[in-house]
């Protein structure tokens, strides 16, 4: 009741100044905003980083419902209207807001991603019969402590989802403590990894097993990539390179580095291709060229400090890994594909070792990559049960029977 009044009388000023706003706010207010066919359903995620990842969910829904997608930033908007999907900048959490939208869009589901949850906006949905689903939802044990000292507001949010899928065991039993009902649990899905997970890498290239691709590599790496490429090569002299600086326009600075050392090598920017022995690849949206060419991948921001960047694209193409110490920005995922044997851990000054061991032994090198791709589908869950709910609710809801 306190946050309904506060938010009431918010949403009264601010649509008192409204003749004033620009567009975006009024936009916000729910003034202005997308036109869409009733009773399909509405999809939120905060911003550019949580669309992307509800990407699949999006693709699968909108051929069989009208879609109308909301995000709280211009970036996610537009990211939304490149996809092509009817998309408008969510309205604040205030009952006009609210109103004014639901009244505009009437879905019969409104699907949340991740966190967002906000009490005017569950509460008004409930009353007009909108289902309500969230996907992808994680919670610490730390807003989970500050959450319940509100029972008021988390309970009954959570208490009108229909269904919802975690990330993790741990966030699941968090919202369950909290007020969720276990019946509307559906099974864990990552959202971040369901793209990966899609890709189909087929057969290997014959040469696939003879080719490194040093990904996303930063200033201070190349050099190594280098070294151990050279190494390598004295046991197999047919070993390529695929050398992708994670910033393309390192690409002079990096030829240079090569040059000096008297290497010859082929540039992607003047058209080089992967049968080249030595590839700077100095483009920007081709990594899946790289990963699909390489049996192997070094991952790079590993061995300089700069945290490791994902293994899953290269785990989904069923690469072996080696990366270096550094990789606090993607612990949990080296730390499990480590576990598993898809990816093997290393310094600098281990990785010719590492890459010789992998040269001599393909059929280990094979394994790596299944077992990475293996692990990856199993994180990622199977969105399929929870599409199928989606539409189940939503087809319920427009015929006014749920």
């Amino acid at each position: 009741m306190i946050w309904r009044g506060a938010t009431a009388l918010a949403g009264a000023a601010l649509g008192l100044a409204a003749p004033l706003a620009g567009s975006d706010w009024r936009e916000r207010l729910a003034l202005s905003g997308p036109e869409v066919a009733p009773g399909g359903i509405w999809l939120h995620a905060a911003s550019v980083g949580e669309l992307t990842s509800a990407r699949v969910l999006a693709e699968a829904l909108a051929p069989g419902f009208p879609l109308t997608v909301t995000t709280n930033s211009l970036t996610g908007r537009d990211l939304a209207r490149r996809l092509g999907h009817a998309c408008g900048l969510a309205p604040l959490d205030v009952p006009q807001a609210v109103g004014r939208f639901l009244d505009r869009v009437r879905p019969s589901v409104l699907v949340t991603v991740e966190n967002e949850l906000w009490p005017n906006r569950s509460a008004m949905a409930a009353t007009r019969g909108v289902a309500q689903v969230v996907v992808g939802a994680r919670i610490s044990a730390r807003s989970a402590a500050r959450w319940g000292r509100l029972p008021g507001l988390i309970g009954p949010m959570l208490g009108r989802i229909d269904a919802l899928s975690a990330q993790d065991a741990a966030s699941e039993a968090r919202l369950l403590a909290l007020g969720l009902r276990p019946e509307a649990l559906t099974p864990r899905l990552n959202l971040k990894l369901l793209g990966p997970a899609r890709i189909a890498p087929g057969a290997d290239a014959p040469d696939r097993r003879r080719t490194v691709l040093a990904a996303s590599t930063h200033e201070g790496e190349d050099a190594a990539m280098l070294d151990a490429w050279l190494a390598a090569r004295q046991v197999a002299p047919d070993l390529r390179l695929i050398l992708a600086p994670r910033h393309p326009e390192r690409g002079d600075a990096v030829a240079a580095l090569i040059a000096a050392r008297r290497l010859d090598f082929a540039r992607r920017s003047q058209g080089g291709g992967p049968e080249a022995p030595l590839l700077l690849a100095d483009t920007l949206g081709e990594m899946a060229l790289w990963y699909r060419a390489a049996g192997i991948c070094v991952t790079g921001g590993s061995f300089a400090d700069h945290g490791g960047h994902t293994p899953w694209e290269p785990a989904a193409w069923r690469c072996a890994i080696l990366h270096g110490p550094h990789v606090a920005n993607q612990a949990d995922a080296y730390a499990d594909l480590d576990a598993v044997g898809g990816a093997l851990a290393c310094n600098a000054a281990g990785l010719p070792r590492l890459l010789t061991e992998l040269l001599r032994d393909p059929d280990r090198q094979r394994r790596m990559g299944e077992a990475a791709r293996a692990l990856l589908l199993a994180r990622a869950g199977n969105p399929a049960t929870l599409i199928a709910r989606i539409g189940t609710l939503a087809r319920a809801r427009a015929c006014g029977s749920g």
